[in-house]
C-alpha cells in the first residue's frame, strides 16, 4: 500500500496559514491589501489585545459579488490573475488567493460585504475553515471583515506569540508604511478604542509623515522627484540631523507595494555617505515606479521581498538622485526651530564696530587686565624654499582666508592687531565678545599650538580643493573660541558654533581621500622598515590582501612567522602615526570577512589619517588659524559633517537669540 497521500483541504490550509499568517500583523496586511485592490478610499482598522482577540478591517471598496463570497475563501481562488502570463505583469497587491482561506483556517471570520448601493449585502460566517452560515443582511457598499480569536485552534502557534505591545507594534508599523505608500487613502487604526493613526487621504504625503512621525519631522523633510527611461522616484528624505536608531523609518514603496530590498536600502544609506553618525539612520518615504515586467514580486509568501531585473541600474539611480538632493541643501542644524509669527520687536541700539578692531573681551576684570597682542609667530606663512613648493603655491598657502585677499597686508596686520575696547560719544562701552581671548586672560599659559605640519595640512593648494557646490557654505566671521574646542562665528543670519576637531577632520578627510587615489605619486621607501606582528591565522589571511595595501601606497611584505615589514608608505602620512595607521588598516582588512572593495579601503584609510592628523579638543587657536580653518572648511565638498557623520556646525538664528533675550515678544 502506498505511503504518499493527498492532504485534506483543511490541513493544507493550516499549513499554508503557517507560511502566510505568521502573526496578527499578517492578517491586517492581507485584509488591508485586499481593500486597496478593491479600490477603497477609506480603510478603518480596529484591533483588540494586539490583534489576537479581534481584528476588524472595514472599507468602502467595490465589495464582493454574492456568487463569489464563498469562492473567495477557497484556496488559490483569486480575481486578480487569469493565467501564468499575468504573473509577469502584476499590478495588484494580492494575487495568490491564499490569504482568506489561510485566515479562515486558524480563526473565526465574519465577512459582511456588498457590491451594490441599495443597502443589501451578504454575511458569511466561517470557523476553522468551515462555513457556519451565509445570510442576507443590511450592508453599505464595501467589505467589513472581522477576525476573532486568531490561532484558537492551533495552540502551538498561539503559544509563541509575543506580548500585546510587540504584536501591536508590528501592526502599527505596517499600517504606517501602507499609509505612506497610499497617501490618497484615508487610514485609521484603533487599538482597544484608542486612535493610533488617522490620515486624511488627500494625497499629501507630508501630512501622512506628520501623522506617523510628528510635525517636527515632517517640516524638515526634503522632497525627492526624479525620473529616467526606466524608473521614477518621488517622496521625501530627512535631513542628516533627523535620524533614528534603526532602519524602521526607511519606507520603500514599489508600484504601491511596500517592499524590503537590501540593495536599494544600502543605496539610500550610501547617498548619506559620511553625513550620518554611526548606527543612525534617516527617515525616508521613497516611492519607486517602474514597469511591472521588470520586477518579480512572486518570490516570498509575504510578498515583501522582490527581485529586480535591472537592480544595479536602480541602485545607481537612487543613490545619485538622493545624493544630489542632499548636496543641494545647506545642512547646518539649528539648535532650535523657531515658529515664524508676527512679533513685537524691541527698539535696538546700533552698535559701533570699528574697522580696525575685530573683537573685544569681556571679563570680571577687563578694565584692569588689558589683552596681550597675539604673538607674531601665530600668523605663519609657509616658506616655499623649505617646503619645496613653487612661489605661487607658497603665496596660496598663507594662513589668510580667501575672499579677504584684496585687502592684502592690511588683513594680515589686522589679524595681528591687539583686541581693544572702543567708546563712542561717551556712550556705554560695547564689545564683541571673544571667548578665546577670555580663555587667554584667565589662563595666561597658552596650551599647545598648531604645529607646522598641522597648518600645512590645513592650508592645502587651492587647486587640490574641490570647489564648493551650490548652495554655498555660509560666510562666517570668527568671534573667538570656546573652551579651546568650539569656534564661535557669526554672520547676518545668526550665531554659529563650529567643532574645530570635526571641521579639521573633514578638511583632512577630503585631502587624504584624494591623496589615496594617487598613491604611486607619493609612496616612498623607508630607510628603517616598520615591523608588525600578527598571529599565524592573521598572517595567513593577510597574505592575500597585500595587493590591496599596495594600491593605497603601503608596501607590506612577509618577514617570516607572523612578522611583516612595512617597506614603504606615502610620505604624507601623519608624522609619528605611521605604524598605528598601518596597524589599523590591516586590522580593518582582517575584520572584513567578505571581499574588500578598494574604494572602501581608500575611504577607511582616509578617515584614519584625517582623525590622527586633525587638531584636537582643548587646543587653543590663534585668530589666523581660526580664519584658515573656516576658509578651508568652506571649500570642502561636504562642510557639514565629519567623516564619522557628526555635525560640524550648529547655528542659532538671530530670531532665536532675540527671543531668548526678550527682544522679540
Amino acid at each position: 500500500m502506498g505511503k504518499i497521500k493527498v492532504l485534506d483541504e483543511h490541513v493544507a490550509n493550516q499549513i499554508a496559514a503557517g507560511e502566510v499568517i505568521e502573526r496578527p500583523s499578517s492578517v491586517v496586511k492581507e485584509l488591508v491589501e485586499n481593500s486597496l485592490d478593491a479600490g477603497s478610499t477609506k480603510i478603518d482598522v480596529s484591533v483588540e489585545e494586539g490583534g489576537l482577540q479581534l481584528i476588524r478591517v472595514s472599507d468602502n471598496g467595490s465589495g464582493i459579488e454574492t456568487d463569489d463570497c464563498e469562492v473567495a475563501f477557497f484556496r488559490h481562488a483569486t480575481s486578480k490573475i487569469g493565467s501564468g502570463k499575468d504573473l509577469f505583469q502584476i499590478r495588484t497587491l494580492g494575487f495568490r488567493g491564499e490569504a482568506l482561506p489561510s485566515i479562515a483556517a486558524v480563526a473565526k471570520v465574519d465577512c459582511v460585504t456588498s457590491s451594490a448601493t441599495n443597502g443589501l449585502g451578504r454575511k458569511l460566517v466561517i470557523e476553522g475553515g468551515s462555513v457556519k452560515s451565509f445570510l442576507e443582511t443590511a450592508a453599505s457598499r464595501g467589505t467589513d471583515m472581522t477576525v476573532k480569536e486568531l490561532f484558537y485552534n492551533t495552540p502551538a502557534r498561539l503559544k509563541y506569540m509575543k506580548t500585546i505591545q510587540t504584536e501591536l507594534g508590528h501592526i502599527s508599523d505596517y499600517l504606517y508604511r501602507l499609509a505612506m505608500a497610499h497617501p490618497n487613502v484615508a487610514f485609521s487604526l484603533k487599538h482597544n478604542g484608542n486612535v493610533l493613526l488617522q490620515t486624511l487621504g488627500n494625497g499629501d504625503l507630508v501630512q501622512v509623515i506628520a501623522a506617523v512621525y510628528g510635525t517636527a519631522v515632517a517640516k524638515t523633510m526634503l522632497p525627492v522627484r526624479a525620473e529616467n527611461a526606466d524608473y521614477t522616484l518621488s517622496g521625501f528624505i530627512s535631513r542628516p540631523d533627523m535620524t533614528r536608531s534603526n532602519r524602521q523609518a526607511i519606507t520603500m514603496v514599489l508600484n504601491g507595494r511596500t517592499i524590503r530590498n537590501y540593495a536599494v536600502s544600502n543605496a539610500i544609506l550610501n547617498a548619506y555617505h559620511t553625513l550620518l553618525p554611526i548606527n543612525r539612520f534617516p527617515v525616508v518615504a521613497l516611492h519607486i515606479g517602474m514597469d511591472p515586467g521588470l520586477v518579480d514580486v512572486n518570490v516570498h509568501p509575504a510578498k515583501l521581498e522582490v527581485r529586480f531585473s535591472m537592480e544595479q541600474e536602480l541602485v545607481k539611480f537612487v543613490e545619485e538622485e538622493l545624493r544630489g538632493v542632499l548636496r543641494g541643501e545647506v545642512l547646518i542644524p539649528q539648535a532650535g526651530k523657531p515658529t515664524p509669527k508676527s512679533a513685537v520687536v524691541q527698539e535696538r541700539m546700533e552698535l559701533y564696530r570699528p574697522a580696525s578692531a575685530e573683537s573685544a573681551v569681556e571679563s570680571d576684570d577687563y578694565r584692569s587686565a588689558p589683552l596681550p597682542e597675539p604673538p607674531a609667530e601665530q600668523v605663519r606663512v609657509i616658506d616655499s624654499a623649505k617646503s619645496g613648493s613653487t612661489e605661487s603655491e607658497a603665496a596660496d598657502s598663507a594662513v589668510v582666508p580667501a575672499g579677504r585677499s584684496e585687502t592684502g597686508a592690511a588683513d594680515r596686520a589686522a589679524a595681528k592687531a591687539p583686541y581693544i575696547n572702543n567708546t563712542q560719544s561717551g556712550s556705554n562701552q560695547t564689545y564683541r565678545h571673544s571667548v578665546a581671548s577670555r580663555a587667554n586672560v584667565s589662563q595666561p599659559e597658552r596650551k599647545a599650538e598648531l604645529t607646522y605640519d598641522q597648518i600645512a595640512g590645513m592650508v592645502q593648494h587651492k587647486d587640490e580643493t574641490p570647489k564648493p557646490t551650490v548652495p554655498t557654505f555660509p560666510h562666517l566671521d570668527p568671534i573667538g573660541q570656546m573652551h579651546g574646542t568650539y569656534v564661535v562665528a557669526q554672520n547676518e543670519n545668526g550665531l554659529y558654533l563650529i567643532d574645530q576637531h570635526a571641521a579639521h577632520e573633514r578638511i583632512n578627510y577630503e585631502h587624504y581621500y584624494e591623496k589615496f587615489g594617487r598613491p604611486a605619486e607619493a609612496s616612498q621607501q623607508l630607510l628603517v622598515p616598520i615591523t608588525l606582528e600578527f598571529t599565524s591565522v592573521e598572517a595567513e589571511a593577510l597574505q592575500g590582501k597585500l595587493p590591496l595595501l599596495e594600491q593605497v601606497g603601503v608596501d607590506l611584505e612577509p618577514f617570516g612567522g607572523g612578522a611583516f615589514l612595512v617597506r614603504g608608505l606615502p610620505h604624507w602620512f601623519p608624522a609619528g602615526e605611521e605604524k598605528a595607521l598601518v596597524e589599523e588598516m590591516t586590522d580593518w582588512l582582517l575584520a572584513e570577512k567578505k571581499s574588500v572593495d578598494l574604494t572602501k579601503l581608500r575611504e577607511k584609510a582616509a578617515i584614519m589619517c584625517s582623525c590622527k592628523a586633525s587638531i584636537k579638543a582643548n587646543q587653543h587657536l590663534s585668530r589666523a588659524e581660526i580664519e584658515a580653518l573656516l576658509d578651508r572648511l568652506a571649500r570642502c565638498r561636504n562642510p557639514y559633517t565629519c567623516p564619522h557623520g557628526r555635525p560640524i556646525v550648529v547655528s542659532f538664528s538671530t530670531y532665536e537669540l532675540e527671543k531668548m533675550f526678550k527682544r522679540v515678544m
